[in-house]
């Protein structure tokens, strides 16, 4: 399966919203990465084990499920989870890529592939179908959680 979506962050004829900052979304999108408990409530436990010069690797405990991921960041562009092949887990990623058409605008895309072929692409429409519904609302959420924590002041102070 592979399905990608825009969410936009900053809409120049909505002032009711507050503009993020690309140095804040980026933060965010770190901050996430980091500390999915923010993001996740039925995350369990969350351990960065090993950290890179472009990254880190992560064991994240959903009750007796472990699921083992790596994630790479490109700074103030894109933060991406690799998960590889595991238990009853099929290799899959998410990439989420900040993107800055204008001076005033600001857009998150969002790109989710798994490695399951073609038939059983097929097999797992309906299936497929939810997780894509699930994936739009958690990423909503993730933007509206990125909000909070700008008007927290949370997001700057990441940045001092």
């Amino acid at each position: 399966m592979k399905f990608e979506h825009l969410i936009e962050v900053n809409d120049p004829l909505n002032p009711l919203i507050d503009a993020l900052s690309v140095k804040q979304v980026w933060a965010g999108l770190v901050l996430r990465a980091e500390s999915p408990k923010l993001f996740v409530p039925h995350l369990d436990e969350a351990i960065i084990d090993q950290r890179t010069g472009n990254g880190f690797r992560r064991r994240l405990r959903y009750g007796e499920l472990v699921v083992e991921d790596q994630v790479e960041l490109e700074p103030l562009r894109q933060v991406r989870y690799r998960v590889a092949a595991q238990q009853d887990i099929a290799e899959s990623s998410l990439t989420m890529t900040i993107e800055q058409p204008s001076e005033n605008t600001l857009f998150v895309r969002f790109q989710y592939e798994d490695s399951h072929d073609t038939a059983t692409d097929q097999a797992n429409a309906m299936y497929d179908e939810f997780r894509r519904s699930a994936y739009v609302e958690s990423d909503i959420d993730t933007i509206g959680m990125l909000r909070e924590l700008a008007q927290q002041g949370r997001l700057d102070a990441m940045l001092n």
